[in-house]
C-alpha cells in the first residue's frame, strides 16, 4: 500500500511539472524550530531543505543569474511600524513590481538606491514601496527577501524603506491566488504544502508581511496602494485605526469578514479603490476631504494603470505611480525636497507632469 501511494504521488508530481512547467528556483521559505531554522528551497526543479542557526545567512540563489545572489540575516524581532514620519528631503516611490525582480533591481540601481552588490547607497533617502509584491512576476520571494534585507541594511545608513502592502498582498494572504504565476503551484507541489502554508502567518515573511501597513504619511503625504473613497473619508478612522483595523483581517478570506472588514478590504477600502481614474472618477472635493482628513498635502498611490503614469492629477494632489513593469515598462518617482521626478532604470529624470484627464487602462 505505501508503495502504491510513493507511485500514485510521484505521478501526480509529474503531471503538475508538466502542468506547470519546471521551477528554475524559488524560495527560500523560512519557518523557526527552537534555536535553528528551517530553509525551504527550490533549484533547478529540485527541493532542498536546511536546517541553520539563528544567526547563519541566508541565500537567495538564481539559477540563471548567478550575478544576482545575495544573502541576508532574519530580523532580531519583527515589530509594526509607525503609521506617521517626519518629512524627509529624499524618497524613491514605486508600486506594483509583482515579483518583477529585474526591473526592481535595475531602477534601484539606475537611481543609486542600492548598487550592484546590493549595498544601501542612498544615505538618509527613503524608500517607499505602494503594494502589490505578489503575483504575475516569478520572483516574488526574492523581491520580498531583498526588501526585507534593506529594511535592516537602510536603518544603518540612517534612511528607511516603507513596505505599505496592495490587494494582492492581502489576497495571497487569504488565499485568493487567481492571479499567480503558475510557477508558484509547481513549487507547492514540489514541497508538499499548500501554497498558503508558505507564506502563513508561523513563516518568517508571513509574520514580516502581517506587521505592515495599509498606509502611510510621511511629512505632508499619504502613500497607500489604491486610494481613499469617499466611505472612508466619511468614517471616524484615523490613520493607525485604519492600519490597526486593517492589519487584524490580514489573512482573513472576504466572505468570512465582518462588515467593517468588508469596507476596509473591499472596493471601497485603500487596498482597491480605483476612484481616482478613469471615466467615473471621484470629484475634486473627495481628494480634497481626504487631504484635510489627513492633514496632509498630496495622496501617492499605484494600483491602476493609465496611459500617463507615471504623473499628477486633480492639479497635483494625487499622484499614480504604477506602470506595467511586466510589459519593460519600468519608472519610479523620486522626491527630491520640493521637487518631483519621474525617473526610469537607466537613471534618466523628468519632471513629473499634471494630467487633468487620467484613463484607467488596467
Amino acid at each position: 500500500m505505501k508503495i502504491y501511494k510513493k507511485v500514485i504521488f510521484a505521478l501526480f508530481l509529474m503531471i503538475s511539472m508538466r502542468t506547470f512547467g519546471q521551477v528554475d528556483q524559488d524560495g527560500p521559505y523560512i519557518w523557526h524550530s527552537g534555536k535553528q531554522i528551517i530553509n525551504r528551497y527550490i533549484l533547478d526543479n529540485v527541493l532542498h531543505v536546511d536546517s541553520l542557526k539563528e544567526d547563519a545567512p541566508i541565500a537567495v540563489r538564481f539559477v540563471k543569474n548567478a550575478d544576482w545572489n545575495f544573502s541576508f540575516k532574519l530580523h532580531k524581532k519583527i515589530v509594526v511600524p509607525p503609521a506617521s514620519y517626519l518629512g524627509v528631503n529624499k524618497m524613491f516611490v514605486l508600486s506594483d513590481i509583482e515579483g518583477e525582480f529585474e526591473a526592481f533591481r535595475a531602477l534601484m540601481i539606475g537611481k543609486g538606491v542600492i548598487d550592484e552588490k546590493y549595498n544601501w547607497t542612498f544615505g538618509k533617502g527613503q524608500l517607499v514601496i505602494c503594494g502589490d509584491l505578489f503575483d504575475r512576476g516569478k520572483e516574488v520571494m526574492p523581491y520580498l527577501w531583498l526588501l526585507y534585507k534593506l529594511e535592516e541594511d537602510a536603518a544603518k545608513k540612517g534612511g528607511f524603506v516603507h513596505v505599505v502592502l496592495g490587494n494582492h498582498d492581502i489576497m495571497n494572504m487569504s488565499g485568493d491566488l487567481r492571479y499567480h504565476s503558475p510557477k508558484y503551484v509547481a513549487s507547492a507541489k514540489l514541497m508538499n504544502l499548500e501554497y498558503g502554508k508558505l507564506i502563513d502567518a508561523d513563516t518568517e515573511i508571513g509574520k514580516w508581511l502581517r506587521s505592515k501597513n495599509a498606509i502611510e504619511k510621511i511629512g505632508d503625504k499619504i502613500f497607500l496602494h489604491a486610494g481613499i473613497s469617499p466611505k472612508i473619508n466619511a468614517s471616524d478612522f484615523s490613520l493607525q485605526a485604519i492600519n490597526d483595523q486593517c492589519r487584524s483581517y490580514y489573512g482573513i478570506a472576504t466572505k468570512k469578514l465582518p462588515e467593517e472588514g468588508r469596507l476596509l478590504m473591499g472596493s471601497a477600502g485603500p487596498f482597491w479603490y480605483r476612484g481616482y481614474f478613469g471615466k467615473d472618477r471621484t470629484s475634486p472635493a473627495t481628494v480634497d476631504s481626504t487631504l484635510a482628513k489627513f492633514a496632509c498635502k498630496q495622496i501617492v498611490v499605484g494600483h491602476t494603470i493609465t496611459k500617463e503614469n507615471i504623473a499628477g492629477y486633480y492639479n497635483g494632489k494625487v499622484i499614480g505611480v504604477d506602470v506595467n513593469e511586466h510589459s519593460g515598462d519600468r519608472k519610479a518617482v523620486l522626491f527630491i525636497n520640493n521637487k518631483t521626478f519621474v525617473v526610469d532604470d537607466k537613471g534618466k529624470q523628468q519632471l513629473l507632469e499634471i494630467k487633468d484627464t487620467p484613463v484607467a487602462i488596467e
